[in-house]
């Protein structure tokens, strides 16, 4: 990070940090391949249950599913945190 400090690299490096979050929520979408494990994973993130349904069984793609806002509730970025994962606008601000 030290490196991108001396350049104004903000907006990149927030729109670096959002993007690598879809991706991380699309990959796990992926991973969960059965309507049964999505609609379960997502009743036990919160979701209502009528919301979870409806979403295990969307017919939309990976991506797009990623930038939901069911999906974004289900994944967020405090459970991202507490799973390890570093936020690089943290980084970034603290040097």
């Amino acid at each position: 990070m030290n490196y991108f400090m001396l350049a104004d690299a903000k907006k990149l490096i927030q729109g670096l940090d959002e993007w690598i979050r879809s991706r991380i929520r699309m990959v796990t979408w992926k991973r969960w391949k059965r309507v049964r494990t999505r609609f379960e994973n997502l009743k036990r993130s919160g979701i209502k249950e009528e919301q979870a349904w409806m979403w295990a069984n969307t017919r939309k793609g990976y991506w797009r599913t990623a930038h939901n806002l069911i999906l974004s509730r289900a994944s967020s970025n405090e459970r991202f945190k507490r799973a390890g994962y570093l936020r690089l606008m943290e980084c970034y601000s603290a040097n």
